[in-house]
């Protein structure tokens, strides 16, 4: 992949869709996010005309705070998970990344927690809360399990979009790019109200 990958969706939409793009522009994926589900379920395709479907992101319960959300390829092959770290995740954002068997590979963690107490804080303050896009901007570090940094996704300020830049820290092989950018788009879907 030719990093920064960026990811954009509207704030304003009916169904939650990101735009995934290299950083020559060209299309790495469509994300769209499925409506009325009471179990999450997120289809990746090649592009927007949703022609090639290239991952299906699902939960494995209904509706918890703490599920973990499944990564198989077009054809239902298992190729990893991402899952949030329960109370861990209430101050600041914390994720663990699984391969196929589950061993746990990489953690995304927020690096900034106090933004996104100001973010809970102003946010529901009229008028200044629709401001929070321009200046509270949270950044994520992806690590190996012993602290170790491979990727860092960072919040770019936006009035009505949510754009975001996702940059390799160290090369990594292309199973592992999949399972960070597949983690980074459903934790970006889940952390989508803030900032």
């Amino acid at each position: 992949m030719d990093y920064p990958i960026y990811l954009t969706f509207k704030l304003i939409a009916i169904a939650n869709q990101i735009y995934v793009k290299d950083a020559n522009g060209q299309s790495l994926g469509y994300v769209k996010q499925k409506l009325l589900k009471l179990k999450e379920q997120v289809s990746v395709f090649r592009d927007d005309t949703q022609a090639e479907l290239l991952y299906e992101i699902k939960a494995d319960r209904i509706l918890d705070f703490s599920a973990r959300y499944n990564f198989t390829d077009a054809s239902g092959a298992r190729i990893g998970s991402i899952g949030r770290r329960g109370m861990r995740s209430i101050w600041k954002a914390f994720y663990e990344i699984f391969d196929e068997n589950g061993n746990n590979i990489f953690v995304i963690r927020e690096e900034k927690g106090w933004i996104k107490v100001l973010d809970g804080i102003i946010g529901e303050l009229p008028l200044v809360g629709f401001l929070t896009g321009m200046f509270l901007n949270p950044s994520y570090i992806v690590s190996t399990p012993d602290g170790r940094p491979v990727a860092r996704l960072q919040k770019e300020p936006a009035f009505f979009e949510g754009k975001f830049r996702l940059d390799d820290l160290e090369q990594l092989g292309t199973a592992e790019e999949k399972r960070i950018l597949l983690s980074v788009l459903m934790m970006t879907l889940l952390e989508r109200h803030r900032g």
